[in-house]
């Protein structure tokens, strides 16, 4: 895995937030309204609710948005082709995911973190159908957007990290590459709230920082 200066994080931190429209409005802030939409319910002790009937569309219009902000849905991809309800069996398997794995970062990643991380996403990767895009790129980006607690593995994201592939290397490596940067990475950053811009008290998880830090590292 790739290592970087602390200045150099710093530095990649600095230039992910400073966008051309206001922050509320910028596809940054896709991340910030998926994550704070399921992020809600776990916090509420309901996330089973999550794949009821009364609220399973609107996750899927908050997945999917974030989805497509984030570029799964360009080009030839075979997800733009599928309608809001291909997403269903993915939010089944969101609403049945342990609690702790929707808590789970990166300083506490243990080989036995790893496996569990592993098969959730192999269960995210099969309920996604098994289309041309039901690689890891989609499925770990359906993991960030939710939980937190895996980068997104995309084009940018690897060629800046070095790593390939989610695996139990991976997560070792990240692990001990946040160790090396613990101070870089300190400064709390916060989500915003979809309805008025405003910081709220939902924090991004380290992960989502390395994920920020490999992504414009990939861009070169």
């Amino acid at each position: 895995m790739r290592d970087l200066t602390d200045d150099r994080i710093r530095e990649h931190l600095w230039a992910y937030f400073q966008v051309p429209v206001p922050a509320e409005r910028d596809r940054v802030s896709s991340f910030d309204d998926c994550f704070n939409h399921f992020q809600a319910f776990r916090e509420r002790g309901e996330a089973a609710r999550l794949a009821s009937p009364e609220v399973l569309e609107l996750g899927c219009l908050h997945l999917g948005f974030y989805l497509a902000s984030w570029g799964m849905m360009r080009g030839s991809s075979e997800l733009l082709q599928r309608s809001l309800r291909h997403l269903v069996p993915v939010l089944e398997v969101i609403a049945a995911t342990p609690d702790d794995l929707w808590t789970l970062d990166v300083p506490d990643y243990t080989p036995e973190a790893g496996a569990r991380l592993l098969a959730l996403e192999e269960q995210i990767r099969r309920a996604l159908g098994g289309t041309r895009e039901a690689t890891q790129t989609l499925s770990t980006k359906v993991m960030l957007g939710v939980f937190g607690n895996v980068p997104a593995f995309d084009t940018n994201f690897c060629a800046g990290s070095g790593l390939r592939v989610l695996s139990a290397r991976a997560v070792s490596d990240l692990r001990d590459f946040h160790t090396r940067h613990a101070g870089a990475l300190a400064q709390p950053v916060y989500t915003r709230d979809f309805l008025t811009g405003a910081f709220t008290g939902r924090r991004y998880p380290q992960v989502k920082l390395l994920d920020m830090v490999f992504f414009l590292e990939g861009l070169g």
